[in-house]
């Protein structure tokens, strides 16, 4: 069983155990994938609950023996699919699992960003009590592009707030986001109206563009809890230096190794950006639940029974 998640049965629940009581042999590899490390341990593995890498046609020959790629999480764009089918190796995931450990911390970046929560401190540090004044949640306008179920939560949570909700998802009915309390409108629309924008798309599709940075207004703050492909991080610099947002508040990166080469970590926009570590997913519950879900689909497949939340494969396969 090779498991490359980097948090994997670290939560309240021994999943771990449940896997060695089964008969399982763990061994554990990094969660950026990178083949030559994986390479001698994929040629043992019979299933693998996989992070946040590429599972890639190389990693899959690599992995003679392989049935099973337990996605550790929602997303399955970095799988191949196609290669998974063509050699008959399933692929689960974790769906709701994370939900609302996500839309918690999409929630706590808007909420630090529209306080200047990182600039403060900086400034009580540096002896500095000059205060900004800032704007309270329930009097603006939200944009919510993506409107899944992690989209859904972030808006449940702000009607706690009093926010008017816009909301962008080319594959929900209108009448749907009527019922959820959300204005629906083109994307257009959207960034022109908005106060704040939370990304939430799938895919690895640009959304945030020149064409769109060309929009906003000076004072919006845009939140990233879901995909960095979602935005052209050069493009994003450039309208941060020029005024024409206030904040980028973000969980992912182009590159999450360190590489102060990001244009977005520049000495110079500090204070128009927060980030962190790609901790959204990181409570305890979700933990617990992805690696349940991750484990449960192992099991059923050991058991020779059809596991949990398998992924459709082209051509119809499962």
């Amino acid at each position: 069983m090779l498991v490359t998640s980097r948090s994997f049965s670290s939560g309240d629940l021994d999943l771990a155990g449940e896997l060695e009581a089964a008969g399982c042999r763990i061994v554990t590899g990094p969660s950026t994938h990178e083949l030559d490390v994986l390479r001698p341990l994929l040629a043992d593995a019979t299933a693998w609950i996989a992070g946040t890498g590429p599972v890639s046609a190389a990693h899959l020959d690599a992995a003679p023996g392989l049935h099973l790629v337990a996605r550790y999480g929602v997303g399955v764009d970095a799988v191949d699919l196609e290669a998974a089918a063509a050699r008959g190796v399933l692929v689960t995931n974790t769906p709701g699992a994370n939900t609302g450990a996500v839309a918690d911390h999409a929630l706590a970046l808007v909420l630090a960003a529209l306080r200047d929560v990182a600039p403060g401190d900086r400034g009580v540090r540096a002896g500095r009590w000059a205060v900004q004044r800032t704007r309270e949640l329930g009097t603006l306008t939200v944009g919510i592009v993506g409107l899944g179920r992690i989209g859904r939560a972030v808006a449940a949570r702000l009607g706690g707030f009093g926010s008017t909700l816009l909301g962008f998802d080319p594959w929900v009915p209108p009448a749907e986001l009527q019922r959820l309390g959300i204005e629906g409108v083109e994307l257009d629309a959207l960034a022109g109206r908005s106060d704040v924008i939370s990304l939430h798309a799938p895919g690895e599709e640009v959304v945030v563009d020149e064409h769109l940075l060309g929009l906003v207004r000076p004072h919006l703050v845009l939140v990233n809890t879901a995909r960095a492909a979602l935005v052209d991080e050069p493009a994003l610099a450039g309208a941060l230096r020029a005024g024409r947002l206030r904040c980028y508040a973000s969980d992912v990166l182009g590159s999450e190794s360190g590489d102060h080469a990001n244009p977005l970590l520049a000495d110079d926009l500090l204070d128009r950006t927060l980030f962190t570590p790609h901790s959204a997913a990181q409570t305890v519950q979700a933990v617990d639940g992805m690696g349940r879900g991750a484990v449960d689909a192992v099991l059923a497949h050991l058991r020779g029974d059809q596991p949990p939340h398998l992924v459709p494969l082209p051509g119809g396969r499962r």
